[in-house]
């Protein structure tokens, strides 16, 4: 078997549908759960996850051999279907949209650490708008 070098860093943002604050603690718990092994699973690797009520962040390195959106439609498909069987209902879902930057290595400990501090950076409002973009869906718009 043939091993190829890679150093694709990726840091990918989501949100509930509408974004509607669906992501309860024990939802959050599932989904980092979840999400972690789905990456093992898909080859990559997962540098940081976080999430608030209403969208979630993800650092990871994805081997080049899955495309960005394939690996995106993946996990929120396979992650959305897991949390409405634990919950025994169809009430979870992602908006179809999502937002994503490549970075290089070096940049790799700012966003992991602004993952990382996810709730205080909401809390505190001390938010930066190009790691929290994620477009907005057309059947988002109220």
């Amino acid at each position: 078997m043939s091993q190829s070098f890679y150093k694709l860093y990726y840091h990918i943002v989501w949100s509930t549908k509408l974004r509607l604050p669906l992501i309860t603690p024990d939802i959050e718990k599932w989904l980092k759960e979840y999400i972690a092994n789905k990456i093992s699973e898909y080859e990559g690797k997962q540098l940081a996850l976080n999430m608030v009520e209403d969208h979630l962040h993800l650092l990871a390195s994805i081997p080049p051999k899955i495309s960005i959106s394939e690996f995106v439609h993946k996990i929120k498909g396979s992650s959305s279907h897991h949390i409405n069987k634990m919950q025994n209902k169809t009430s979870f879902y992602w908006q179809s949209g999502y937002g994503v930057l490549s970075l290089s290595e070096k940049g790799i400990s700012f966003v992991k650490q602004y993952i990382d501090n996810q709730k205080e950076k909401h809390r505190n409002n001390e938010l930066l708008d190009i790691l929290e973009f994620i477009p907005e869906d057309e059947d988002n718009i109220i």
